[in-house]
């Protein structure tokens, strides 16, 4: 039995935090996993600087309201839960992804969880696990499925890695250059044939 585990922005919808950062003008929150590996550093810099800027979770959810899938990813993800289970794998937050999550037919995620104050300020965050990717596909792989994994950055490649196939989607060159055993694909056509050629060799 084979699941397929999916990071979420990059992948299938744009990144928020870039989104946020072309609408409120602050480049410093465009910074992603995609820049940064160490994901505490790299929160922990967001947080500071919505501290610093006045700008809370309700400015955030604002900016998500409008954001779409990337073209052709919600198509991509029905032909895909055709073939397989899908699990979105992400180190989004819930309070994020809700809107996101029904804009593609309500997958099922696995994400983490802002801590918000009751003025609405985010002052923190609460990861489901440390290195949360890794251990869902292992706890995927203890209870016997055969897993196959995607995504873009540097926290997707203990998934993608500890897979029994694996695949960089849209991923930038730098982490293509240093991983270049692992097959990079650019459109969902090509990720979508990557799936079934691993399902057919069973």
């Amino acid at each position: 039995m084979f699941v397929t585990c999916l990071d979420l922005e990059g992948v299938l919808v744009p990144e928020i935090w870039i989104a946020f950062a072309e609408e409120t003008g602050i480049p410093e929150l465009k910074l992603t996993t995609r820049d940064i590996a160490d994901y505490d550093v790299l929160m922990n810099k967001r947080i500071k600087i919505l501290e610093e800027k006045g700008l809370g979770l309700k400015e955030i959810q604002a900016v998500i309201e409008k954001i779409e899938p990337l073209p052709g990813a919600k198509e991509f993800l029905d032909e895909l839960r055709t073939l397989t289970q899908v699990i979105i794998l992400s180190d989004t937050f819930t309070q994020f992804a809700a809107p996101l999550m029904k804009k593609l037919g309500m997958p099922t995620i696995f994400c983490n969880e802002l801590i918000v104050s009751p003025q609405g300020m985010i002052t923190g965050y609460k990861l489901r696990q440390e290195n949360g990717k890794y251990h869902a596909i292992k706890a995927l792989q203890s209870i016997g499925y055969v897993t196959i994994a995607s995504g873009d950055s540097f926290n997707d490649l203990a998934m993608i890695q500890s897979s029994q196939y694996g695949f960089l989607f849209r991923a930038p060159q730098h982490i293509i250059n240093d991983y270049p055993t692992i097959p990079a694909f650019t459109e969902y056509s090509q990720l979508l044939q990557g799936v079934k050629e691993k399902i057919s060799k069973g």
